[in-house]
């Protein structure tokens, strides 16, 4: 039985195909039947400010107005932070520094916002870095810290080096493919603790990388993302059909057991079990 606690772990530029090629412990639980696998077209631009504001907000750039990089300033939506927090849920996140400015203060103070502790915020507990080299065997302590300490209901985890790795050396390139199953490594490490302490998990991506090194655009390279979901409310297979971007934070929400916001579509996700 679900205890409505949730891990959601969106790792920063993981494409589909790499995902499928290269996470050999997510194909694994895939064909032990214990998670489901779809995959995921994300919102345009294809970038990674906006696509944290629409995974989180289940709305469209054009509506939450976060339409490039460069917007810095707070979200003007309900997050699913702020839905958890308002039904009496606690919040974390270990997270790039990008996510506090969206949910708790903006500009980001390098001196004061990286380790936020028992906050009245919409993230109540966030340890965030600044460094896209930031190791993420580093960030995945620190969540293992969260978990441990905090307990959290809702924790959001935001590892970078992927997408570090294909800015640097392409998607197309024996250096991001390792740091996919580097990722990998990290996460058969992490998960099974989390799921025998009783979270349902999530591992998606927010955007694609394609073979210049770069995102932002229209290709299937730019836009497809996996998403593993690991929970007795959903069927554990692979589902063929593509889910849409803007149905990450009314999963999140179902999976949490709280009340989506008024603006998020409706949950339409093959595979739900009531």
């Amino acid at each position: 039985m679900s205890n409505n606690r949730l891990i959601m772990i969106v790792v920063d530029a993981l494409r589909f195909d790499t995902a499928c090629t290269h996470m050999g412990f997510m194909q694994h639980l895939v064909e032990q039947k214990a998670a489901a696998r779809y995959e995921v077209k994300s919102e345009v631009p294809s970038l990674s400010r906006p696509l944290y504001e629409t995974i989180l907000t289940g709305t469209p750039p054009l509506v939450h107005g976060i339409v490039g990089n460069s917007v810095v300033r707070l979200s003007t939506q309900e997050s699913v932070f702020h839905l958890a927090r308002r039904s009496g849920k606690t919040t974390a996140a270990a997270a790039y520094y990008w996510v506090s400015e969206l949910y708790n203060h903006a500009p980001f103070r390098h001196g004061m916002d990286r380790i936020q502790l028992d906050k009245e915020a919409p993230i109540e507990n966030g340890v965030f870095y600044f460094e896209d080299h930031y190791p993420d065997s580093h960030l995945f302590a620190e969540a293992e810290w969260l978990v441990t300490e905090k307990q959290p209901d809702f924790l959001y985890i935001h590892p970078m080096n992927v997408d570090d790795d294909g800015h640097k050396f392409t998607a197309d390139s024996v250096s991001y493919r390792n740091r996919v199953l580097k990722t990998d490594g990290l996460l058969a490490l992490s998960l099974p603790k989390w799921i025998e302490k009783g979270y349902d998990i999530i591992v998606t991506g927010d955007h694609g990388m394609t073979s210049d090194g770069n995102h932002g655009g229209n290709t299937r390279e730019d836009r497809h993302v996996p998403l593993f979901v690991i929970s007795n409310k959903v069927q554990p297979m692979i589902h063929d059909q593509f889910v849409s971007q803007l149905q990450m934070a009314p999963l999140a929400c179902h999976l949490l057991g709280v009340e989506p916001s008024s603006v998020m579509d409706a949950l339409n996700i093959p595979g739900l079990i009531n």
